[in-house]
């Protein structure tokens, strides 16, 4: 069997809901997979075994079950609703037979329907219903407010005039209805005509709220109706916006200057007291800059640590005597030395001797008891960095292969390549024009080649011309400057010198000769390195200054690439001794 196309569509709205029941998720192929099974006529074996695909073992009987069921119940909702349309649409046809032509009842037209702002009379008898229940209810709570009874006449007399409260307002609700109907029906005149059962002082008290009518003369003056008169209208004159703001701040001024009027009469008012309560005085922010109270903080650290210092110090004195000394040191007249004088004992020994001269310390005595200050404890100074130890690690650069670097430039053009292409693919660049050599012109252009062959080989030529054309501008765009080109030979030369500066010290013989000397300072002066030359007779020294890379290429220049022995020869007849460098 074949399922209709509403028929499609009624199961798998079900279908959706029973597999989400089922499974606690939608999933529309197991929906299109069971409307196919039962579309084809399969039974629950086959369509058990069809949804395996989808389900597992368990679950796929299960899920068949439930499909055929909801499917059964389906198929009987469908039959009882077809039953009963055909029922209903029998009835339909008989009612239709035995209707005759002339049993319509002919329909008599009534009062028609009031306006929504109209009050009809039940609307007024429920008003005043519902202004009597509210006088009931007020005369309950003031008799029970009250704890006093109210004489007869009062008790007479209240519901009376809430009586009248009511008529009151129902007339002037009857009056604003009245107004509503006369300006929508456009009505300016006599308003009893359209209303009879309005009063005539409703009707001019409506006639006084319409617009007065506008008459002009010959030279379009306003004139009023009952004088005749010209009407002289105000004018609205503009004034500037300071003025409006000083007459506001010398009316606000002088509220403030006035002086509160002091109450002398009144329930709570006391003439003995004399005396004002105090007014608090307006005080203003008074905000501190930051880093305020951090500064005195740091400085009463401070203070408190050489406070410290100070009693370490003095303590340690006091124990090694040497407080004491410098005390009678500054008693004592000090003895002035001559040049060339030996004193009897240094500066540095007279703290820790008690002696004046050295020649008062016997030799063999034994020295622990005669030296003061003296322990058996060994100071270890605090552990310093070099000085020329860096501050940060030094990161070791990664050097690639020669493959490395093939694969790694191959991978960054297909990228950029992909890129161009997607580019292309949206539309956000036109396609490049096809790459024509005189090679391969026949093969790419095929017949237009043919056509006119001049034309078609200028066109080729001037594309190849552009083609060489960009690419030497591409080239002359990457091209270093001659500044630039400095620059990086001096970037590559020089080294930091800021944590370290190595020393090289190198002895030559015979530094006479110009060309070894111009040699030594144009190699210096392009390794920027610094450094001095001493020369003498017999004993040269050259000393220069730079980092280890500039060192290194120095070191080849004096070591090996100047020859010292060419003038070996020269050097050995004149006083048999042979130039060299040592460093």
């Amino acid at each position: 069997m074949s399922l209709s196309d509403r028929e499609w569509d009624d199961l798998k709205s079900i279908l959706d809901k029973t597999v989400q029941k089922f499974l606690g998720f939608s999933e529309p192929s197991l929906v299109t997979a069971a409307l196919n099974c039962i579309n084809k006529g399969y039974d629950k074996r086959k369509t058990s075994e069809k949804l395996l695909s989808i389900l597992d073992d368990k679950q796929a009987p299960k899920f068949a079950d439930k499909l055929f069921n909801v499917y059964d119940e389906y198929k009987a909702s469908s039959k009882s609703h077809r039953s009963k349309k055909r029922k209903e649409d029998k009835e339909d046809k008989d009612e239709g037979k035995k209707k005759r032509r002339f049993d319509e009842a002919v329909e008599i037209p009534g009062p028609g329907k009031p306006s929504p702002g109209q009050l009809t009379a039940d609307k007024i008898k429920e008003m005043m219903a519902t202004a009597q229940k509210m006088i009931q209810e007020r005369k309950a709570q003031i008799q029970a407010a009250m704890p006093k009874l109210p004489t007869v006449s009062q008790i007479s007399q209240n519901p009376q005039v809430h009586m009248n409260d009511a008529m009151d307002k129902a007339q002037r609700a009857a009056e604003l209805q009245a107004q509503i109907q006369a300006r929508m029906a456009g009505l300016s005149g006599n308003l009893q005509l359209m209303k009879p059962g309005i009063p005539g002082s409703i009707a001019q008290k409506i006639g006084q709220s319409m617009p007065t009518p506008l008459i002009l003369d010959d030279e379009g003056h306003m004139i009023d109706k009952a004088t005749g008169q010209a009407v002289q209208l105000q004018h609205h004159t503009p004034t500037l916006k300071a003025n409006i703001r000083a007459k506001r701040r010398a009316e606000f001024k002088g509220l403030i200057e006035k002086p509160p009027e002091e109450i002398t009469e009144g329930t709570f008012y006391d003439p003995r007291v004399s005396i004002r309560p105090a007014n608090r005085q307006k005080r203003g922010f008074r905000f501190h800059d930051k880093g305020k109270f951090e500064l005195l903080a740091q400085r009463l650290r401070t203070k408190a640590q050489l406070d410290r210092l100070q009693n370490e110090i003095a303590q340690a004195a006091k124990k090694t005597g040497i407080a004491s000394a410098t005390k009678l040191a500054t008693i004592t007249p000090k003895k002035e030395l001559k040049e060339g004088e030996v004193p009897d004992i240094e500066w540095w020994d007279a703290f820790i001797c008690n002696t004046d001269s050295y020649e008062a310390i016997g030799i063999g005595s034994d020295l622990r008891e005669r030296l003061e200050g003296i322990t058996h404890l060994v100071e270890h100074p605090a552990q310093m960095r070099p000085l020329a130890e860096p501050t940060k690690q030094v990161a070791i650069p990664v050097y690639l292969t020669k493959k490395e670097r093939k694969k790694l430039r191959r991978q960054n053009r297909g990228e950029a390549q992909k890129e161009v292409q997607e580019k292309i693919r949206l539309g956000l660049m036109p396609p490049p024009d096809p790459k024509v050599r005189m090679a391969n012109l026949m093969r790419v252009l095929g017949t237009e080649a043919v056509q006119d062959p001049t034309k078609v080989e200028a066109h080729v030529r001037a594309q190849m011309a552009k083609r060489q054309k960009a690419h030497e501008e591409a080239n002359a765009a990457r091209k270093l400057t001659t500044e630039q080109r400095k620059e990086k030979k001096a970037r590559k030369i020089k080294e930091d010198t800021s944590l370290g500066v190595h020393v090289s010290v190198y002895r030559v013989r015979d530094l006479t000769n110009p060309a070894k000397k111009f040699k030594i300072e144009s190699n210096c002066n392009q390794l920027y390195m610094s450094g001095l030359v001493v020369l003498f007779k017999d004993c040269n020294v050259v000393v220069v200054e730079g980092g280890p890379k500039q060192q290194r290429k120095f070191r080849r220049l004096m070591l090996h690439r100047i020859k010292w022995s060419e003038e070996k020869q020269k050097q050995t007849k004149d006083d048999g001794k042979e130039s060299y460098c040592k460093g």
